[in-house]
């Protein structure tokens, strides 16, 4: 109960209360898994001399590798406090950070790792360490994505307006396509509209030469009876 109390509290940022109920906890099971959340807890109300005696304590030698690590994370960031940047990034070249393995606590030790060289000005080998941390956080635990980001220079809102800039690329092309079919339309109009005046000149053609023809008939007509009046005149005399 001590502990949950306790870790609650470190989470909530009440270091002193924090401090008071791990240590109950401590005395109680004998059990030191937390003695990071102590020792950062003295770091965070700047006891940084009872964090370094908790970090190299006898009992910290004898802690699982993984509380061990977080050790070492929390010298990291004392040293950091204390103006030694390079010793920050010391405290945490440990062979995990090279061997290739990736356990649980893999990308809290890059990302930490991260932090520290680009506080010692170490800024390619910081990229490279975030974008390890990035690799091992599948649960993203950490905001090792974001810290990559702002060292390429790429923000939220750079990708935001890619976006957006993608969405109008998209829009221009469609109005493009529907001014292009409009303009199809039209031609097609024009050329129905030009194939119907044809056919119209086609149809007064043939009505005017239908009635050249009429008229040549009739004139042919009128011949014939002319001439054939003429021979009956010429029998009855």
């Amino acid at each position: 109960m001590r502990e949950v109390s306790g870790t609650t509290a470190y989470r909530s940022g009440r270091w002193a209360e924090a401090l008071a109920e791990l240590r109950a906890a401590r005395r109680m099971t004998g059990r030191g898994e937390n003695l990071p959340l102590m020792a950062d807890s003295e770091r965070a109300l700047g006891r940084l001399d009872r964090a370094l005696d908790l970090v190299h304590s006898d009992e910290a030698r004898r802690l699982p590798r993984a509380a061990q690590i977080e050790l070492r994370i929390v010298e990291s960031g004392i040293r950091r406090d204390q103006g030694l940047a390079d010793a920050a990034v010391l405290a945490l070249q440990v062979p995990e950070i090279s061997d290739g393995r990736l356990r649980p606590w893999s990308a809290r030790l890059f990302y930490a790792y991260g932090d520290a060289l680009l506080a010692a000005g170490r800024r390619e080998e910081a990229r490279d360490a975030f974008a390890r941390a990035v690799a091992a956080d599948e649960n993203e635990e950490t905001d090792a994505l974001e810290r990559l980001e702002q060292l390429d220079g790429v923000t939220v809102n750079d990708l935001e307006e890619a976006d957006g800039d993608d969405f109008e690329d998209e829009d221009e092309g469609d109005d493009e396509d529907d001014d292009f079919d409009e303009d199809e339309d039209e031609d097609e109009d024009d050329d129905e509209d030009e194939d119907f005046d044809d056919f119209e000149d086609e149809d007064e053609d043939d009505l005017e030469d239908d009635d050249d023809f009429d008229e040549d008939e009739d004139e042919d007509g009128e011949d014939e009876d002319e001439d054939e009046d003429e021979d009956e005149d010429e029998d009855e005399e």
